[in-house]
C-alpha cells in the first residue's frame, strides 16, 4: 500500500510567492492529517495558480495534479441553482411558485407544506423536513422521480420557511422540477446551461465519464500520526438521485473557471450572456439568516462578511472526499481546495483562513466566550437527535462537552467511527464554538421553542432535536 505522503508537492516554478507559501501549508497539513491527495486553486486579481499534492489513491496511486477529478459534493448545489436561474430567466421556472406547479402529484408528510413549498424554500434550505435522506433509486432516467415519491415519509421538523437547516432532500425536488420544466434529464440541463458555456470540460456526473480521466477516490483515516490507518472509502459513485444535491466531479481548473463566472456579471468567457447581472447579485445576496456556520444564505450560496469584505462560499462532502470553495467577488479572489479523505475538512479550515489573511488581509475575530458557571451550562446539556448522527452534551470540568454519535453512513449499513469529544464554548446568547479537533472553530447555536426552552442544537448546519 502506498504511503499517503509519498509524493512531493507540485507547485510551479513560476508560482507567486504567496501561493508557494500556501502550498507549503497544504503539504504540512496533508502530512499531519494523513490525507492522501489534495488539489488547490487560487485566482486573485486575474492571476490563476493551481497545484496538486499527494496521490489519488493509496491502493493505485497516481500523482494528483490540477486536472485530477474530485467529487465536489454539495458545491454542486450552486451549479444546480445556476442552471435553475437560467430556466427562471427563460420563463420556464418561477422561484416563488409552488413546486406543485411542476410536480402536481407531490406528496410530503404535511399536506400544507406540500401545497406551499417553493423553489426558493428549497434553495435556501428552509423546507423544514428531515434533510439528510439518501436512497439509491437506480441509475435510470427516473431516479429523481422515484426518490421524490419516497419523500412523503420524511418527518416535518419545523414549519415551512421558519428555520434554516441544511437540506439535501430539497434538491431532489428542485432537480426533478427542472427536468419537468425543461423536458430533459437534470444532467443534460446542467451540461447545456452551465458546464459547456463555461468551458468546464473536466466536470462530470457519471462514473463512466469520470473514469476516462485521472480521478481521486475517497479515503477514511482512523487514528493519528504514523499509527493512522488509511483505507479506501467504498462505494465511489453516488446514486443518480443525489446528482442535484452533490453529484458533480470536477478539477480545480474547472472550479476556478466556475468561480470567475460567479464573480462576474453573468456573461460567459466568450461574452454570451448566461444570466442578468441582477440575477447574479440576487443569488449572492444574504436573504435567510443561517447561524454561525453559514452566516446567511442567498440562492444556495452562503454569504458572510469578514473584516468588511463580503465572502461567498459553499463546500461539500461525499464518501471520503471533501471540498471547499470560497470567493470574495469584490476583491477578485477565489480559492478551491479538493481533498480525498474524511479529514479533509480539518485541512480546509487552516488553509482557507491562511489564504484569506495573506491574500486579502482579512480574518474572522476570535469569538468572545463569557465566563459561565457550571450551573449556567446545565440547561444546555442533554441528548440531541438527528437522522445520521446524535449529539450528547454534558457538563464536564466546567465546560460543555459534545460527543457525536454516528448512526450510519449514508447509503450504507456501516456506522462510521465516533470522533473524539469536543468542548463547546458558549458565546453570547445561545451560540457555541467548538474548541477541539475535528470540529475546532466550527460554529453552532441552540435554538429555542415557542415556550423559550431549548428545543434544538444546530451544528454542522443541521438541527438536532432535543430529547426528553
Amino acid at each position: 500500500m502506498a504511503s499517503a505522503t509519498a509524493t512531493e508537492p507540485r507547485v510551479g516554478e513560476s508560482a507567486d510567492p504567496t501561493f508557494r507559501q500556501l502550498g507549503e501549508l497544504v503539504e504540512r497539513e496533508r502530512a499531519r492529517l494523513r490525507v492522501p491527495g489534495v488539489a488547490v486553486g487560487v485566482v486573485h486579481e486575474g492571476r490563476e495558480e493551481v497545484a496538486g499534492f499527494g496521490v489519488t489513491s493509496v491502493e493505485q496511486p497516481l500523482p494528483v495534479d490540477a486536472d485530477t477529478l474530485f467529487q465536489i459534493g454539495s458545491t454542486t448545489k450552486t451549479v444546480t441553482a445556476t442552471a435553475a436561474m437560467r430556466l427562471v430567466e427563460a420563463g420556464k421556472l418561477d422561484l416563488d411558485a409552488p413546486v406543485r406547479t411542476y410536480l402536481p402529484k407531490l406528496r410530503l408528510a404535511e399536506e400544507e407544506v406540500a401545497a406551499r413549498v417553493t423553489l426558493r424554500h428549497l434553495f435556501n434550505h428552509t423546507g423544514g423536513w428531515t434533510g439528510d435522506f439518501f436512497a439509491d433509486t437506480g441509475m435510470g432516467g427516473d431516479a429523481l422521480r422515484r426518490i421524490v415519491a419516497r419523500m412523503a415519509t420524511l418527518r416535518q421538523l419545523t414549519p415551512l420557511g421558519a428555520v434554516w437547516s441544511y437540506n439535501n432532500a430539497g434538491f431532489y425536488l428542485a432537480g426533478r422540477a427542472m427536468e419537468v420544466a425543461a423536458g430533459k434529464p437534470y444532467e443534460t440541463i446542467v451540461k447545456e446551461l452551465v458546464l459547456d458555456p463555461l468551458g468546464m470540460e473536466r466536470s462530470f456526473f457519471f462514473a463512466w465519464e469520470v473514469m476516462l480521466h485521472r480521478f481521486a477516490v475517497g479515503h477514511t483515516v482512523e487514528g493519528e500520526g504514523d499509527e493512522a490507518k488509511v483505507a479506501i472509502a467504498r462505494p465511489w459513485p453516488l446514486p443518480r438521485a443525489a446528482h442535484p444535491a452533490g453529484g458533480l466531479s470536477s478539477s480545480v481548473r474547472d472550479q476556478l473557471a466556475y468561480a470567475r463566472f460567479q464573480m462576474g456579471d453573468g456573461a460567459a468567457p466568450d461574452g454570451t450572456r448566461l444570466l442578468r447581472p441582477e440575477t447574479m447579485a440576487a443569488m449572492q445576496a444574504p436573504a435567510t439568516p443561517a447561524g454561525g456556520m453559514a452566516g446567511a444564505v442567498g440562492i444556495t450560496w452562503m454569504v458572510k462578511e469578514i473584516g468588511g469584505v463580503k465572502t461567498v462560499r459553499h463546500g461539500g462532502a461525499t464518501n471520503g472526499q471533501l471540498s471547499a470553495f470560497i470567493m470574495a467577488p469584490g476583491r477578485g479572489f477565489a480559492i478551491t481546495v479538493l481533498t480525498n479523505a474524511n479529514r479533509g475538512g480539518e485541512l480546509h479550515n487552516p488553509v482557507t483562513k491562511w489564504a484569506l489573511q495573506h491574500y486579502l488581509g482579512i480574518a474572522e475575530p476570535a469569538p468572545a466566550a463569557p465566563a459561565r458557571t457550571a450551573e449556567e451550562l446545565v440547561p444546555y446539556a442533554g441528548h440531541y437527535e438527528g437522522m445520521l448522527t446524535d449529539g450528547k452534551i454534558a457538563v464536564e470540568d466546567g465546560s460543555l462537552v459534545l460527543r457525536v454519535v454516528p448512526k450510519k453512513a449514508a447509503l450504507s449499513d456501516r456506522v462510521m467511527p465516533a470522533p473524539p469529544p469536543s468542548r463547546l464554548a458558549l458565546l453570547d446568547g445561545d451560540a457555541v464554538v467548538a474548541l477541539d479537533p475535528p470540529f475546532k472553530d466550527a460554529r453552532g447555536e441552540f435554538l429555542r421553542g415557542e415556550d423559550g426552552a431549548i428545543a434544538w442544537l444546530r451544528f454542522g448546519g443541521r438541527i438536532l432535536q432535543r430529547g426528553g
